[in-house]
């Protein structure tokens, strides 16, 4: 098990706490009230600030509800955050695009993250020939 130092820059939000069996997924939550009307963006701040182990990397995504309740959508699509970005004001925040007008409050779960391994060092060895057969090209496998 690894263990992960955590500050809490908002004494508002809900401490994490990783639920073994259900997901491996954590949730985050608003540290702060948001309005946001129809095009605005919003960097959102989550309340929090990590020393991640060395090697390691946090995916932070949406909820799979965060467009359905908040109408919002993340502008980088996958916010990743290296263990390097680890000082007492590092703090993590969701980009948001608002698709409507709508209100984020304080605590609400809006978006997720997880914890992964550095991709390993990679030597790209240059060929004519890959010696597989094709697969059709992209979108060959059809709708259903």
């Amino acid at each position: 098990m690894e263990t992960i130092r955590i500050k809490y820059l908002s004494d508002k939000i809900e401490k994490l706490r990783y639920i073994d069996g259900k997901s491996d997924w954590i949730d985050l939550r608003a540290a702060e009230r948001i309005e946001l009307k129809q095009g605005e963006f919003r960097l959102i701040p989550l309340g929090i600030a990590m020393e991640l182990p060395k090697g390691f990397e946090a995916h932070i995504v949406p909820r799979s509800s965060t467009f359905k309740n908040f109408g919002v959508i993340q502008t980088n699509h996958c916010g990743i955050v290296d263990e390097s970005y680890c000082g007492n004001n590092d703090q993590w925040f969701f980009p948001a695009l608002a698709m409507r007008d709508t209100v984020i409050e304080v605590n609400d779960r809006i978006c997720q993250f997880r914890i992964f391994e550095h991709q390993p060092a990679i030597f790209f060895e240059e060929t004519d020939d890959l010696d597989n057969a094709d697969r059709g090209g992209i979108g060959s496998t059809g709708k259903q």
